[in-house]
């Protein structure tokens, strides 16, 4: 009788040794493919169990969670959702995440692993916590200005603080409400059917994921080189350019839009935007030095986040003489962000120094302690500050007796370039109209804000294309950054 009882115990000991064993194996070795395995819903149940954490913009957060009391029981919901969709992008229960949304999705979600109690227990209990927040360094008020701005238009605008690289501003027009998205019903099917089949292209942020040929807004980069090259020492000499341009090893005949430009000096050639000078100036200088200078500006930078990826920004370097003169006034394969040409116009206004964009001041926990900060951030040198300081004496002569006198504030410096770039089958598009700038306070010590703008629908006749319509919406944005009263001091 004692045999049998032995032999039952050893084999309950087997089967309980046995279930122990298939327990580990389904909870630890096999959870990565249940927890993948798209059957099944008890990671998207834990997920919207909560609610979200929130961005927020000047203080006061632009989203929210709505308790639907649904086995996904919180969907997201947006303040002003079309004025800040570029920046936030939505969070769909169907549809993912896109933007802020999701490169801050483990903070927002609650699973960053810093978020909860016992962070080494976080990684093997698998569960969320509370979300965290995101503090963005927008500035409500350039912002709303770029909402103004370029409403009812299709183009793009980002601002800058060049001193820091803070993000004051990043829109795309058209925007879209990311709040129907946010659901998982029919409501959310038809609207991602609707914005996906619009030819507008809502959803694309074209600040920073959208290329353009950046025109004679480039030209800021091509003086840059010539003048750190010493191919030009003085401003105010004559360039030896003549008008018309044959482009090297061809018979093609350069002309421009203005007048006067036979042999004009840098400062009449960019205070009326010659573009025979300055396709000759690119040449003089030579594909390394331009290349160089480019390269240090941020073009031909696949790498950089805001924290979402931004496109890279291009210069060509396999070139002949006349793609040379063409790409360096912002034409041939050059393409540039709209955020990539507000570094340009932040390095001239800071010194030459580029500084890499950043959006996200800080993330904190949900009771307000700092998680991250964004910290200082590296510069690099894109030119001497002796070739800073003559290029916003340019984009000052530029803005004062040139082509973006419409960008001119009262009780403030203002440097400017204005852009026409050509595009379509035989450049028969309507030209993009661009306009980069800076602006400093008459009795600050800096300038406090740079703006890219770029329109794809300019309304302007061609030779008033980017001071008419570009340059205004540029003027708003720095307007409201100098005199906002809500902007948060740096980190």
């Amino acid at each position: 009788m004692t045999r049998h009882i032995r032999h039952a115990g050893f084999f309950c000991a087997l089967l309980l040794a046995a279930l122990l064993l298939n327990a580990a194996l389904v909870q630890v070795v096999r959870a990565p493919a249940y927890e993948g395995n798209p059957a099944n819903r008890r990671p998207d149940i834990a997920r919207y169990a909560q609610p979200r954490g929130d961005i927020l913009v000047g203080g006061r957060a632009v989203t929210g969670s709505e308790d639907t009391r649904e086995h996904l029981r919180y969907e997201r919901t947006y303040a002003n959702g079309p004025l800040y969709a570029p920046v936030t992008g939505f969070a769909s229960q169907l549809y993912g995440t896109t933007l802020l949304e999701d490169a801050e999705d483990a903070v927002l979600s609650g699973t960053h692993p810093m978020l909860a109690p016992f962070p080494l227990w976080s990684d093997f209990a698998r569960a969320p916590y509370r979300g965290g927040d995101v503090v963005t360094t927008l500035d409500p008020a350039a912002q709303r200005a770029a909402y103004r701005g370029l409403a009812g238009r299709k183009g793009a605008l980002a601002a800058l603080e060049p001193s820091t690289g803070r993000i004051l501003a990043l829109f795309s027009a058209p925007s879209y409400d990311p709040q129907p998205l946010s659901g998982n019903g029919t409501a959310a099917s038809r609207a991602w059917a609707r914005l996906t089949a619009d030819p507008d292209r809502p959803m694309l942020n074209r600040a920073v994921r959208q290329t353009y040929p950046p025109g004679s807004t480039f030209k800021i980069v091509t003086a840059a080189a010539a003048l750190d090259a010493g191919v030009v020492r003085n401003l105010d000499a004559p360039t030896d350019s003549p008008d018309p341009y044959t482009l090297p090893g061809t018979r093609t005949r350069l002309v421009n839009e203005s007048k006067g430009c036979a042999d004009a000096s840098l400062r009449e050639a960019f205070t009326f935007s010659c573009n025979t000078v300055f396709a000759k100036l690119g040449v003089d200088v030579g594909a390394r030095d331009m290349t160089r200078t480019a390269r240090a500006f941020g073009f031909d930078n696949g790498g950089t986040h805001i924290p979402f990826p931004v496109a890279r920004s291009t210069f060509d370097t396999s070139l002949d003489l006349a793609q040379l003169a063409l790409s360096s006034i912002g034409q041939y394969n050059t393409r540039a962000t709209p955020l990539q040409m507000a570094m340009v116009a932040a390095a001239v206004a800071d010194g030459g120094q580029v500084r890499e964009p950043y959006l996200v001041e800080r993330t904190t926990r949900p009771g307000g302690s700092t998680l991250a900060a964004a910290g200082s951030r590296p510069a690099r040198q894109a030119m001497s500050p002796s070739t800073a300081v003559r290029l916003r004496a340019l984009m000052r002569d530029a803005v004062r007796n040139g082509t973006g006198r419409k960008a001119a504030i009262r009780g403030a410096k203002v440097g400017g370039k204005t852009g026409t770039a050509q595009h379509g089958l035989g450049n028969s598009g309507t030209p993009y109209a661009w306009f980069v700038s800076w602006a400093q306070g008459d009795h600050e010590p800096a300038p406090r804000v740079a703006v890219a703008v770029v329109l794809e629908d300019a309304r302007s006749d061609r030779g008033h294309i980017s001071g008419g319509d570009a340059a205004p919406i540029a003027r708003a944005v720095m307007k409201a950054v100098l005199n906002s009263r809500e902007r948060t001091p740096s980190q």
